[in-house]
């Protein structure tokens, strides 16, 4: 139940904001180049168990993907099932997802330097959204989907805040640092405690990213504890 904010200008370049929500127990590494002869060049943060990534970047390439599951419809056994954990590695390589897919749902995020777009895989069809000029939000179902409580809650205050002007990411994490003062566990909360919802998952970390065609720039901040601002 990851959340990302985007916002992409015209001509072309995206900043973005993306919230990574994962079970604490389960391993991980920071943002690095942990696939040197499968991926050369690429970095991201990494999924130990299965050797994945959450989000990834190709600074020479100019592109950035990050993954957030979503529900399915799949029917299969979960022996068959594959990790989705190489969306991002192969999206920023280029090779995007195509249907059909062993893989439970997600939304894909990819981003280039004149482009945004989310693909969008619920275990029956992939589907592509354009991300149009401006700010967006996307979760754990459609982009800017007003039936999702924090996008309702919080896209009008990113919408005031465009990513626009050179302090952006000191206005956005303040943003995100607001909206800590909900509880982890509201429907309404980016920073997240989804196990009373049924998931084993907090809000972990969170990275600022800008893409264009100077590259790639990005950050990554890690939470003083699960699911808390600190």
């Amino acid at each position: 139940m990851c959340t990302v904010v985007i916002d992409v200008a015209e001509p072309g370049g995206s900043r973005l904001l993306a919230v990574r929500d994962e079970d604490p127990e389960r391993a991980w590494d920071s943002l690095g180049a942990w696939w040197p002869e499968q991926y050369p060049g690429v970095i991201g943060i990494r999924d130990r168990r299965a050797g994945g990534a959450w989000l990834a970047v190709d600074r020479q390439a100019h592109r950035l993907a990050v993954l957030l599951n979503r529900a399915d419809v799949l029917d299969l056994p979960e022996d068959q099932v594959r990790s989705r954990g190489s969306l991002a590695l192969e999206s920023v390589a280029g090779r995007s997802p195509e249907a059909p897919l062993a893989m439970h749902g997600f939304n894909l995020l990819e981003v280039g330097p004149d482009a945004a777009r989310v693909l969008s895989w619920d275990g029956a069809q992939l589907t592509e959204t354009p991300v149009p000029q401006g700010v967006h939000m996307i979760a754990h179902d459609g982009l800017d989907d007003p039936a999702t409580a924090r996008i309702a809650r919080w896209l009008p205050e990113f919408r005031a805040n465009a990513a626009r002007t050179d302090d952006w990411e000191d206005r956005w994490v303040a943003l995100l640092a607001a909206s800590a003062e909900l509880d982890p566990t509201d429907d309404a909360a980016i920073i997240r405690d989804n196990r009373p919802h049924g998931y084993p998952t907090q809000s972990l970390l969170y990275c600022v990213a800008d893409i264009g065609h100077h590259g790639v720039e990005i950050d990554e901040s890690k939470l003083t504890a699960p699911g808390h601002w600190g």
